[in-house]
Parts: C-alpha cells; structure tokens; sequence
C-alpha cells in the first residue's frame, strides 16, 4: 500500500489485489506480479510539481457498482487536482452494499 501515496496509476489494482492478501489465488498473484511488471517499466515515471502551478481546485468520482465479485460492494474512486497538477487521490471499497447503480 506505500507505493499508492506516490503513484496514483496503481492505486485501483493494488486495493483490488489487497482485499485477497489473507487467501491469495493463483490469479491474484499473477496481478500483483503484473504490478511490478509494470512499476519496473515506469520506473522514472513520477509526480512533478513546480512553483507556477495554478491555484485552480478540481475534483473527480467514480463509483464500480458491485465491482467486487466476492461480496458485491461498489468501489468509490476520487481524484483532486490543483491547477493541472493532481494533489490527492483515493480507491475505496464501500462499507455497504448499493442497491443500483445511481445509490453506489
């Protein structure tokens, strides 16, 4: 989970992936090993700010209705930038389960 605060491309499948940490399948270890795959490929990628950044705030969610297969609870999703330059960021697994699509 410490690479998700410095790189918000992995953040869905590593939360994804961390759900079955206590019983892990063949498939999710294949993932995870996917993830480093990956990481490996964008080693030099990174998050860059500068001082002329604008001071514009803009936000964004995004809800997985019943994404997880297990359960069926929905995945809520933000992204927060400032200027054009993304400062938070999260991927969370709801406590209850949406009835529809609209409710997640």
């Amino acid at each position: 989970m410490y690479l998700t605060s410095s790189r918000p491309d992995i953040v869905h499948t590593t939360c994804l992936c961390a759900r079955y940490q206590a019983k892990p399948t063949e498939n999710y270890l294949k993932e995870v090993k996917m993830i480093f795959c990956y990481l490996w490929g964008t080693i030099n990628t990174g998050l860059w700010y500068t001082k002329d950044s604008g001071f514009e705030l803009t936000g964004f969610s995004n809800a997985y209705y019943a994404g997880c297969k297990d359960t069926f609870k929905s995945t809520s999703d933000g992204a927060q930038f400032l200027g054009e330059k993304l400062v938070i960021w999260s991927s969370k697994k709801q406590d209850c389960t949406a009835l529809s699509t609209a409710e997640a």
